[in-house]
C-alpha cells in the first residue's frame, strides 16, 4: 500500500513539473534586427534575409527587396501587409506569432490573417541594426 501510494505521489510531482514548464520567450530582443530564414520551396532550400524595424520590414530574396509595414499587436505578435503588393494573393495581410526564442534565434508560427492553416518556421538573427 505505502509503496503504491508513493508511486502515485511521484507521478503527480513529475505531472505538475512538466505542466509548469514553460518555454523561454524574450520577444522584445526580436523586434528589430536582421535576420535569416532557411526553408524548402521547390525541393530545394531557399534564404531570405529580412531587416525589421519598428514599422517596416525588408525582405530580400533572390536578389530583389520587397517591403511590408508592421504593426505589432503586443511584444510577440505582429501583422505585416505588404506597401506594393503586385497581386490580390500579395495584399493579404500576414499574421506571425513568435513562439520560442533563445539567444540569437526565433520559431514563429504565421498565417494569412483570418485562416487557420498556420506554418511555422525559425529565423536567425545576425545583426542588430535598429534602423532602415
Amino acid at each position: 500500500m505505502m509503496k503504491t501510494k508513493n508511486t502515485i505521489c511521484g507521478m503527480l510531482m513529475a505531472i505538475l513539473t512538466v505542466s509548469c514548464y514553460a518555454p523561454e520567450r524574450d520577444c522584445a530582443s526580436f523586434k528589430t534586427g536582421t535576420f535569416e530564414f532557411e526553408t524548402y520551396l521547390n525541393g530545394e532550400v531557399s534564404q531570405t534575409t529580412f531587416t525589421r524595424n519598428d514599422t517596416l520590414e525588408i525582405d530580400y530574396y533572390q536578389g530583389k527587396a520587397d517591403s511590408s509595414s508592421i504593426r505589432w499587436i503586443n511584444d510577440c505578435e505582429y501583422i505585416a501587409r505588404k506597401i506594393n503588393p503586385k497581386n490580390r494573393s500579395e495584399r493579404q495581410a500576414l499574421h506571425f506569432k513568435i513562439l520560442t526564442t533563445s539567444k540569437d534565434t526565433y520559431t514563429f508560427e504565421y498565417s494569412i490573417v483570418g485562416k487557420v492553416k498556420k506554418q511555422r518556421g525559425t529565423a536567425k538573427k545576425v545583426n542588430d541594426e535598429k534602423s532602415l
